[in-house]
């Protein structure tokens, strides 16, 4: 049994889309000769927590946790909050209106804690896993990122031991959504993207998340970038999932304010006033931190009565509310990069077993992975008419008693986290076949 050391930020009791990667991977590595060894934060600051993740951790699974300093504790000071709140994730706000305390906040984040607020936990890190590794020898390194301090921990450490590393990018570094938000100089910039690309030509593998992340991190500067996908942990089920009483549209998730999607909004606005039927049915569930800015836009539409805003769930609750929902609706940021954003969450819908709406590029990978699948329709950001058909065509079946989802199970399989995990092994073991 090979030894692979993985360095993430999140791990339980961290709850949240960036701790499900590399929770789900240890918990299968295992059964294709890789035995995980975890390093991550004791003390972290994470938006939001799910103690019941932790049943994920496999036994014999070795966890190495070491404190962290990070800046929040004075970031709540200075803004007034107390410790036991919650810094939210990607930008999102619950104020209508930022002061002049947040923005000075971000513009500090941005220019001096570079790459991020964990840069602190870089070299305390780096004296501790040369330690460890000298009395307990591993085969290879993983850094995870976001955040890309992991990266920079991860370097290091193979610059030293000159063990094999593979950087894996959960999403982009300097073309991530909110990164323009960041309030960067221009030397703050150029920190940016030489660190970026100097971890990009320095691992001996990048793994990444989908085909556009493949092309531009390869455009940043990495020679050899390998695709592994998110995929879903839940048994597939056997029969088609019933549909519910209810025409409940859900989301599960962050929704930030690049997600507003103001034409569905309008869409749906116009089919409560058109369809029969359709008022007393419709339920939109929002489960997840949301941004003001939707909630402003919904109440706007006049679409208050008809929203159930849902804090965070656990996981295990969360794929039941995915499997009780008419459908679920999947938003993609509308951004420069909005191609090749393909959540998590995307691949958890398909094992769900329920129509899926998104709205975002039809070209891009969550279009790819709808038309393969057979699992739903996507609607570009701003096609209206096309969101409106969708949903007028589900609810018409949903009153027929027929809305079932008629996804290829087969298709869906192959992002089971299992055989994903055996392909992982795969770019491990030709790091140590090619002598890198």
């Amino acid at each position: 049994m090979k030894k692979v050391l993985v360095i993430t930020y999140y791990w339980p009791p961290s709850g949240g889309s960036g701790v499900q990667r590399w929770l789900k991977m240890q918990k299968y590595l295992a059964e294709f000769g890789w035995q995980p060894v975890i390093y991550t934060a004791d003390n972290a600051e994470y938006p939001v927590e799910d103690v019941s993740l932790q049943a994920d951790v496999r036994p014999d699974t070795v966890v190495l946790r070491k404190n962290i300093t990070e800046p929040y504790s004075f970031y709540k000071k200075f803004l007034g909050l107390k410790k036991s709140n919650k810094i939210k994730a990607g930008f999102i706000t619950e104020k209508k209106k930022t002061g002049w305390k947040e923005n000075l906040s971000i513009w500090i984040r941005g220019n001096f804690f570079i790459p991020d607020a964990r840069c602190w936990w870089i070299k305390p890190s780096v004296r501790f896993l040369l330690k460890y590794t000298a009395e307990h020898p591993v085969d290879a390194i993983i850094s995870t990122g976001p955040p890309h301090s992991m990266h920079l921990i991860g370097m290091k450490l193979h610059r030293k031991t000159g063990i094999p590393w593979v950087a894996d990018f959960r999403d982009p570094w300097t073309d991530i959504d909110y990164f323009p938000e960041l309030k960067l100089t221009a030397a703050a910039f150029r920190k940016h993207l030489r660190l970026e690309r100097e971890v990009l030509e320095t691992a001996d593998k990048v793994v990444t998340v989908g085909s556009f992340l493949v092309q531009n991190l390869q455009q940043h500067g990495a020679r050899q970038v390998e695709l592994v996908y998110n995929g879903f942990d839940f048994s597939l089920p056997k029969t088609r999932t019933p549909q519910p009483g209810k025409f409940v549209i859900a989301h599960l998730g962050v929704i930030p304010a690049s997600r507003n999607a103001e034409n569905l909004w309008q869409a749906l606005r116009e089919l409560l006033d058109e369809l029969d039927g359709f008022a007393n049915d419709l339920e939109l569930q929002l489960t997840g931190q949301v941004d003001v800015s939707v909630v402003e836009s919904l109440n706007a539409h006049g679409l208050q009565p008809y929203v159930k805003l849902n804090p965070y769930l656990p996981y295990a609750e969360a794929a039941e509310a995915q499997r009780s929902a008419a459908v679920l609706l999947l938003l993609i940021n509308n951004t420069p990069q909005a191609k090749g954003i393909l959540s998590g969450k995307l691949f958890e819908y398909l094992a769900a077993n329920r129509p899926i709406l998104a709205v975002g590029p039809t070209d891009g990978d969550v279009a790819s992975i709808l038309q393969e699948t057979q699992a739903g329709h996507i609607a570009g950001f701003d096609d209206k008419n096309s969101m409106k058909t969708i949903l007028e065509n589900y609810y018409k079946l949903f009153r027929n008693g027929q809305l079932l989802c008629h996804s290829d199970m087969e298709a869906i399989d192959r992002y089971s986290r299992r055989n994903l995990a055996g392909k992982y092994a795969d770019i491990l073991q030709q790091t140590q076949k090619t002598g890198i």
